[in-house]
This record gives structure tokens, sequence and C-alpha cells, in this order.
């Protein structure tokens, strides 16, 4: 009698420690197959140069990287380059470039001006969002992203984009002004903000300065859209009278005004008459904008805070014009598989920052500086200028 016993507990032991190992298998196999592509959920990686601020020296260098047009990578082929490059270029330079870029200037922050990834030509919005922006995630520094015109084109709509965007390291985009942002609008101001990646990203004085803990600096983000049809004709977008409320919104709501410089992908018409005026730089291309003027130049002027904009999608562009005491400059294409001219090295602008010095040590922003670089050998430094000057 006792030896059955004995046997009986021992195979309830060996039942219920086969049914523990079971249950313990079924639960890593289910929350294996729950965690998302099968890897352990990651939270975001943030720069440690946040909030946005100058340097002790003064300064704040930001690069600006128009039209990148990524693709697939190495299987993805330039566009109008020479006879002599073609055979090996690919997404490849693009990235080698924007990596040769951040270790030559050593930016503070970067600015992607829009049409990130060819939409036509990418297998995988993602996955060509993660290549495009690969270096400057690598880089750790604090960068920011709006969307042009092709961006859209792939497997993601432009909500999709921009919410994938703001979640990638080291990415301070946002897809649409902050609930803060809205609520300290004037009463009676629009809440619904038309397109998406429209934001104010602030910039703080120098550590240890009296103005280390105030914002001196905006940098303005807008969404100018991509196509639309107006009386039945085609037209690119542009910027809506719900952005200019909210941009202008924002503005109003500083007690101590700071300079501000904008940012978005599609020039505005007036930018046009630049062909009349001294410019610096090359104007080679017409300025393919929309038919619609929606005030966007009257919004910045009444702001009085805007002195210079910077925008993308005409390629070929890359100069500096000034209307009504505000700089409109393109950025020059960037990107080995967007539109170019075979022999024009592909290029990007820098925007540097100097604050002013008093009693009290740094100051308020007292200069605006830009200039551009080649990828050439030498990474070639043209057209220097100075935007603004206190």
């Amino acid at each position: 009698m006792e030896s059955s016993k004995a046997a009986n507990w021992k195979h309830s032991f060996l039942y219920l420690g086969f049914l523990y190992s079971l249950l313990c298998f079924l639960h890593n196999q289910i929350s294996h197959n729950l965690l998302i592509g099968h890897r352990p959920v990651r939270v975001k990686k943030t720069s440690p140069d946040l909030p946005l601020r100058f340097r002790s020296d003064g300064t704040f260098k930001i690069l600006q990287v128009a039209d990148m047009h990524y693709g697939n990578g190495a299987l993805t082929r330039c566009r109008d380059v020479l006879d002599s490059e073609f055979e090996h270029c690919s997404d490849l330079n693009t990235s080698r470039f924007l990596k040769r870029m951040i270790e030559a200037e050593k930016p503070d922050f970067i600015a992607f001006t829009g049409d990130n990834i060819f939409g036509s030509s990418s297998v995988d919005a993602a996955e060509s969002l993660l290549r495009a922006f690969g270096p400057a995630i690598e880089s750790g520094l604090p960068w920011a992203a709006i969307l042009g015109n092709h961006d859209q084109e792939s497997t993601m709509n432009r909500e999709e984009l921009m919410s994938f965007i703001s979640l990638m390291d080291y990415s301070v985009s946002q897809i649409n002004p902050s609930a803060e942002d809205l609520s300290n609008l004037a009463r009676g101001s629009r809440k619904k903000i038309d397109g998406f990646g429209n934001y104010d990203l602030r910039v703080y004085g120098a550590p240890g300065s009296h103005l280390a803990n105030s914002s001196i600096l905006n940098l303005f983000f807008l969404d100018s859209g991509d196509r639309e049809t107006v009386q039945g004709v085609r037209t690119y977008g542009w910027i809506k009278e719900s952005q200019l409320d909210w941009l202008h919104g924002i503005s109003q709501g500083y007690q101590d005004k700071p300079l501000a410089l904008a940012f978005f992908h599609i020039p505005i018409p007036e930018v046009r008459q630049l062909w009349y005026k001294k410019i610096v730089g090359q104007f080679q291309e017409a300025v393919a904008c929309s038919s619609v003027n929606s005030g966007v130049l009257q919004t910045l002027v009444s702001m009085r805070d805007v002195k210079a904009v910077f925008m993308g999608h005409d390629h070929n562009n890359d100069f500096c014009g000034d209307l009504e005491n505000i700089w409109f400059c393109y950025g020059g294409g960037f990107g080995y598989h967007g539109y170019g001219k075979a022999g024009w090295q592909r290029r990007a602008r820098v925007i540097l920052a100097v604050l002013g010095k008093g009693e009290k040590g740094w100051t308020g922003v007292e200069r605006i500086k830009t200039w551009k670089r080649l990828d050439d050998d030498k990474l070639s430094k043209i057209d220097e200028q100075l935007l603004w000057e206190n």
C-alpha cells in the first residue's frame, strides 16, 4: 500500500512538473511572437544635446539637407551624373555625402527639408527612411524633417510618414503642433492644422549664460503639401491658412520674441521675382511652385521675427535672395537619385547663428551666416554670405 502511494505521489509530481514546463514553454513562445518583428521593444533614443541650445562658444550650426530622394540603397541608380561616375553610383553616394558633411561641419542640428525618399522608387517606405536618415542617427545628433511632394508615393501616407519619422532615434520631428502650443494660441484660433509636420523647435541660450533657460532662436517647420487640383488643373501644394494662423499665433505668443528661421519644401510664388534681383548662388531652373498664393510672405513679414527661409524642391537652384527683408534660400539638390545636372556637384547648405556678447556674457543672436559645400574631393565651400546682422 505504501509503495503504491509513493508511486502515485511520484507520478503526480512528474505530471505537475510537466505541466509547469509546458506552461513556461507556451509563455515564452507567445510572448516572443507578440514582440514587434520578433525583437524586444526598444525605447527611442534621444540626443544628450537636448534641449537644442547654443554652444559655449556662442554658436549654433544647422546642416540643411534638401531632396535626398532616397530609394533602395545600393540597388538604386544615380541620375544625371557623368558617364564615368554612373557605373558605381547609387544611393550609397548620398549616404556617404551626408556622413562627410556631418564629420566636416560638426553641426549641432540637421534639418531635412523634404523629398527625403523618392516614393516611386522605394519598395518599402520605412526601410528607405531608415537608410536615408541612417547617417544622422549614427551621429547621435538631434535632427528633424518635413515632407516634400514625393515622400508619400511609396507604402505610407503623409500622416504615417511623419509619425514614423517622429519616433526614429534622435529625431525631434513632430507630427503637428504640440497640445501646449495649440492651447497657447489666442482664443478663437483654429485648432485643426492642415498637413503633417508643422512644429516649432526652440533653441536656448549658451550654457552658463543668463539666457541659458530662454528660447532665443525659433525654428519653424511647415508642411507645404504635395499635389492638389485647383479648378480642374493639377498644381503643387501650398501652405494653408490654418498653418499660417498657427504660425502667426505662436510668434505673437512670445513675450520677448526671439529671432526665427523657417523651413519648408515647396517655394512660394514670390521666389520667381528673384530672377530680376541680386542673388547669391545659381538660378538654373524655373521655380516650381503652386498656382495658389496663400499669403505666406505677407504672414512672415507681419510676424517680423523670421529672418530667413530654407527650402528645396528645385534641385538645380541653390541661390539665396531677399524678399521684403527676408532671405529665401534653396538648399540645392543633395541626393544622387534626384534629378540634377551632370557635372554640377550635389551640395548641402550650412546655417550658422552667432550670439552677441555684453556685460553679462552671451546675449541674443547677433548675426546669421550661410554657405554651401559641394560633394567633391575637398567638400569645397562656396557662396558664404551674411543673411542678417543685429
